[in-house]
């Protein structure tokens, strides 16, 4: 299928040709039919793109000072290549859509194949959505007006945020898609409604709608109220990078008014210009609640309507509404309709078009979940891999490490990221669904790089399908998890390997240290500045990845015990208690094991960004080791070493080296079983014990 997509390095917008996404549990999938290109947002991303390294780091200083940091841990070098690796990625464009469902996923209700449907999806031949950012078409709305109901979400939860009563006037400054239509839905409710835009047609397709407008570029702020008197209410709806425009909205707001931001405008306030009329001032996110929760759209919990009445999908709906009684007049703001394959003319059009509708009307099947990658030409070896998974791990550590072994496919559930790194890293096959790679005989391992909740079921799948796995750590997020792999190794059909990415044991610098130790009883102290993250993402809800003690700290448990050469025997967690809550991003965690050596693993999230990341020390017999950031290792008391210093990394490429070796020689696994199981349980038991308190004897 075809999708529009946009490189945030090189400023190209793109039209790829990539596999059909799955419909995913509690998503739907669409044929699409039209898309609506939104002007401000679209064009916005874009001329961010075409931008050089300068104007970006002008246009997000925040993100400049992360870089600096990162800079001074981690050299000049690194940061830069791992900054242009993020920047070189693809993002999709678009996000309103109408389609026709075509597959609806498990513990889906209330949608059936062949239904009309308008969604959030990006601008594709097909997209999957979840349920609670899906609506149905009443028949009477057609294709070109539904494509709207998105955009018109944004400006109708910008409305009921400001609340405006019968008779009350509103200026809405900035007339595009969204401020046309909220012009609409003031009217609906009574409102005196003033439109405040410079552009000459925008300002007569406005007037049309029965409204007054005014030109702020030929008269001052205070005329506004002089002509047509303070205003109740003042919706910005513009995309500008002018400071002015929020101290134009105070300056013709009345005392103690209400001042909404839908735009994308410059936050330079005035405390004067508030403080002096009490004004209130809100900014208003997207289509509504729901938005960004991913319980709410992921999941397709929704909020219960007596205590949140108008979600995001209850917007679409009202919009729909509006769209089927006349309410919402949206043919004036139709510029033209573009076929997909025309793009390349969409974005080049003057920037004061308002609606560029794309039509999709070229076949496309939805059982077409795997495409090849015309460049690439595919030599068969000893050892064929599959990854699964497209996400940051795969692209910034994962491929650049396996440059020169044979890998065949790339599956991803959405085929746009693994499309991308699939022709950065001349892959030839291209999937969304990886049981159909399963059936490939050529391929024998399958790597595993996907979110941590999904680890088990594809490792489980690969195993009985025959195939050697190599899955990114953890194994899994339960014990549940672990015996379901047990016992998919078990009934195997033939014997394969299992191999976890505990790649710290691989580093050149824990090679070494292991070499000096010589297994004698130790105490190992690894602390780690693990780094702020924000408190939505995936790794810390547990379930989906979790929590950072399982989803990555089980790194550094595994290598307490790796150094030590033995097995761990009990745990003990101490948590950091945040407002009454353990943080598994903030514990320390005891480990005693077999051979009576110990370890403590301080996992910590609330240190400074320029501290370095990992320190790792070890005593044993009178003698002491540390290695600093996987940079340095200098040895105490140790004859014939003091140190040793090499940028070889974190065993990342070393590990991929020994796994595809031992699967071409067929010389067995790289990494036994019984260690696999030691610390995937002690790992797990240290989350018990962050909760109960006290020891923990590890399975």
């Amino acid at each position: 299928m075809k999708q529009l997509a946009q490189n945030l390095r090189t400023g190209e917008t793109l039209l790829l040709d990539i596999p059909v996404p799955l419909a995913r549990k509690g998503c739907v999938l669409i044929k699409s039919r039209k898309s609506l290109v939104s002007a401000g947002t679209e064009r916005m991303l874009i001329e961010f793109s075409k931008a050089n390294f300068l104007l970006k780091a002008r246009k997000h200083p925040d993100k400049l000072r992360l870089v600096i940091d990162k800079i001074r841990t981690d050299g000049f070098w690194k940061t830069t290549r791992s900054v242009l690796r993020r920047l070189d990625q693809l993002l999709p464009l678009g996000y309103c859509n109408v389609g026709e469902i075509v597959a609806v996923g498990e513990d889906v209700e209330g949608y059936t194949i062949g239904e009309r449907v308008v969604s959030n999806g990006a601008h594709a031949e097909m997209v999957c959505v979840p349920v609670n950012l899906v609506a149905k078409v009443p028949h009477n709305v057609p294709d070109e007006e539904a494509v709207f109901t998105v955009v018109g979400a944004i400006g109708l939860h910008g409305v009921r945020l400001l609340a405006p009563a019968l008779g009350e006037r509103v200026a809405v400054v900035g007339l595009g898609l969204i401020g046309l239509m909220v012009v609409d839905i003031l009217r609906t409710q009574g409102c005196e409604v003033i439109g405040v835009e410079p552009d000459e047609d925008r300002r007569r397709i406005a007037e049309g709608k029965g409204i007054t407008t005014f030109n702020p570029a030929k008269s001052a702020d205070k005329s506004i109220a002089a002509q047509f008197g303070e205003m109740d209410g003042v919706i910005l709806a513009a995309s500008s990078k002018s400071g002015n425009i929020v101290s134009m909205a105070s300056a013709i707001c009345r005392k103690r008014g209400k001042i909404v931001l839908i735009g994308d405008v410059p936050l330079h306030l005035n405390r004067s210009d508030f403080y002096h009329k009490e004004l209130t001032f809100q900014v208003s996110c997207a289509y509504g609640p729901g938005r960004y929760d991913h319980a709410y759209e992921e999941r397709g919990i929704d909020y219960p309507l007596p205590y949140v009445r108008w979600t995001e999908n209850r917007n679409f709906y009202e919009i729909l509404r509006l769209l089927g009684n006349g309410s919402l007049d949206v043919n004036p703001l139709i510029s033209s309709i573009v076929p997909l394959e025309n793009y390349s003319d969409i974005y080049q059009k003057n920037s004061r078009s308002l609606g560029v509708l794309i039509d999709y009307s070229g076949e496309c099947k939805p059982d077409k979940t795997i495409i090849r990658n015309p460049r690439n030409a595919f030599v068969a070896q000893k050892a064929v891999a599959a990854i699964v998974g497209a996400g940051n791990f795969a692209c910034m550590t994962l491929l650049p490490c396996l440059r020169g072994k044979c890998i065949k496919y790339i599956a991803s559930s959405g085929g746009l990221r693994a499309a991308e790194l699939a022709a950065k890293y001349d892959i030839p096959f291209i999937a969304t669904d990886y049981r159909e790679v399963l059936a490939d005989d050529e391929v024998n391992l399958i790597i595993i790089a996907t979110r941590h909740d999904q680890h088990v079921a594809i490792a489980a799948d690969a195993i009985r399908a025959g195939k050697h796995v190599f899955v990114e750590k953890p194994l899994s997020i339960d014990l549940v998890g672990i015996e379901k792999v047990r016992s998919a190794l078990e009934k195997a059909p033939f014997p394969v390997t299992l191999t976890v990415g505990f790649n710290r044991r691989y580093a050149p610098h824990i090679t070494r240290m292991r070499e000096l130790l010589e297994g004698a009883p130790m105490n190992v102290v690894i602390t780690v500045n693990a780094g702020f993250i924000l408190g939505n993402a995936w790794i810390d809800d547990s379930a989906r990845g979790g929590g950072r003690l399982v989803g990555e700290a089980c790194h550094f448990i595994d290598l307490v015990a790796w150094i030590a050469q033995s097995h761990i025997t009990e745990v003990c967690t101490n948590a950091l208690a945040v407002q009454g809550h353990m943080s598994s991003a903030n514990a320390s965690v005891l480990l005693r094991l077999a051979n009576g050596s110990t370890g403590a693993v301080h996992y910590f999230s609330n240190g400074h960004n320029s501290y370095p990341k990992e320190r790792v020390e070890v005593h044993s017999l009178g003698r002491t080791i540390v290695l600093d950031n996987y940079k340095v290792l200098r040895g105490y008391g140790f004859e014939g070493f003091s140190e040793m210093k090499t940028n070889a990394g974190k065993g990342h490429r070393e590990q991929f080296d020994r796994l595809f070796e031992c699967i071409s020689n067929g010389t067995g696994s790289i990494m036994p079983l019984e260690d696999i199981w030691n610390s995937s349980h002690a790992t797990l038991a240290a989350r018990d014990s962050m909760w109960t308190g006290g020891w923990v004897k590890v399975l």
